[in-house]
């Protein structure tokens, strides 16, 4: 079915039976993973494919102390399969322990023989682990937003304290208070693997982390994206300079390596967009800062807003990051990125030319001033921020390259 006002397929493609695997679906979800899916499901939809979502709710109900979200409004062309058991708990752990859907694996087969021509794997972690790989016949693909293929704890984060440069997964999951799992420890993600027709990293840098660590198979890279967002007006009531920090307030994010450097000297504000666990030792922090604002939770429109009026986005995580959205979203608003030589960072400034990278205390603040400055290479770098996003991560060049590889894999996988 096509949606209203869809787009037709590109001339000589045909209509695609898309099934997409993963745990988090909005509102079952906590971070960009469910985000991209869904993304990802209504682009594919608008341009006249058809799109089934299978993706676990046990986990969400779980995980959260939020009451049961009401489900979301989807477009035409898009379904979704809602996996859902009377013993949450215990579904959730054989799979976390196994490797394999033990309480939904039937129905999952059900859903996945109904003749698509391509699954494609997001966040497999709870909704069938790597034996989930095997079900259904139609051309596979994976898309890795996490390091969970080579790290229980999904971040690479040692110990729950620093980058990991060494595995020792047994004891780091204990650590992180999670229970190790079985499954890692036998041959079923190699062996599950092989029904896999493509593995994708969504930068170089994770592409090369799950080879550093021990990934058994070729991985290729295809990037995020955004949809078409128009260019937003700035804020007139905000009559200071400022730069910005967006995401969950967590101590991987690095936002308290930022917080010292706005002191009475600097000639800016700094604004953080965001909540989470680590928000009251930020607000601690910031005590005495009157230039140190927070805005708590902001919905995508007031985002869209702040990033159009920043000086440039912050982004000091201390953790290995897949592939950062929130540089897409300041780039789409033609703000450019100051960020931690870490992790995709230099990979995505490098090829957007559109910020700078610091690597300590002194080169942030040296990078703040510059781009305080009115006649600095806040606007120049901006501009090229948004040309490579349009050039790289606009909704229609991923799916050009999405629809592409499908017709390549089956190709492939007919021959």
């Amino acid at each position: 079915m096509r949606a209203s006002g869809a787009q037709a397929p590109a001339h000589g493609r045909q209509t695609l039976r898309v099934a997409i695997v993963t745990t988090f679906y909005p509102p079952y979800n906590f971070g960009g993973d469910g985000q991209y899916v869904r993304r990802l499901a209504h682009a594919l939809a608008v341009r006249g494919h058809h799109v089934e979502i299978i993706h676990e709710s046990d986990a969400f109900r779980l995980l959260s102390n939020k009451t049961e979200p009401e489900p979301a409004d989807e477009p035409e062309g898009v379904t979704v399969h809602r996996l859902k058991s009377a013993m949450p708990a215990l579904s959730c752990l054989a799979t976390q322990q196994l490797g394999a859907p033990l309480v939904q694996g039937r129905r999952i087969k059900e859903i996945l023989s109904h003749n698509f021509d391509v699954i494609h794997y997001h966040n497999i972690s709870l909704v069938g682990g790597p034996g989930v790989l095997r079900i259904g016949d139609a051309v596979k693909i994976y898309t890795a937003h996490e390091h969970w293929l080579v790290c229980p704890m999904h971040i690479l984060w040692k110990d729950n304290r620093e980058p990991c440069n060494k595995k020792a997964c047994f004891t780091c999951s204990l650590k992180h208070h999670r229970p190790p799992q079985l499954w890692r420890y036998s041959p079923l993600l190699k062996r599950a693997g092989r029904h896999v027709d493509a593995f994708l990293a969504l930068s170089e840098f994770s592409a090369q982390k799950h080879k550093e660590y021990g990934f058994p198979f070729p991985m290729r890279v295809m990037a995020s994206f955004l949809p078409d967002a128009p260019l937003a007006t700035p804020q007139e009531t905000q009559t200071r300079s400022y730069f910005l920090l967006v995401g969950r307030l967590e101590a991987i994010k690095g936002f308290q390596d930022v917080i010292p450097v706005f002191d009475e000297t600097m000639p800016a504000d700094l604004l953080i967009a965001g909540e989470g666990n680590f928000g009251a030792e930020l607000r601690d922090q910031a005590e005495g800062r009157p230039n140190v604002k927070f805005l708590g939770t902001q919905t995508p429109e007031q985002l869209r807003v702040l990033y159009r009026g920043a000086r440039a986005l912050i982004a000091p995580s201390r953790c290995y990051e897949v592939f950062p959205l929130v540089l897409l979203e300041a780039f789409q608003q033609e703000t450019p990125a100051i960020a931690r030589d870490l992790g995709p960072y230099p990979e995505i400034i490098g090829a957007s030319g559109g910020g700078a990278v610091f690597n300590d205390e002194a080169s942030l603040r040296a990078a703040i001033l510059e781009f305080a400055r009115q006649d600095g290479p806040r606007d120049a770098m901006g501009l090229q921020a948004r040309g490579a996003f349009d050039a790289l991560w606009s909704e229609d060049v991923a799916l050009k390259n999405y629809v592409e590889l499908v017709e390549e894999l089956k190709t492939r996988k007919s021959a």
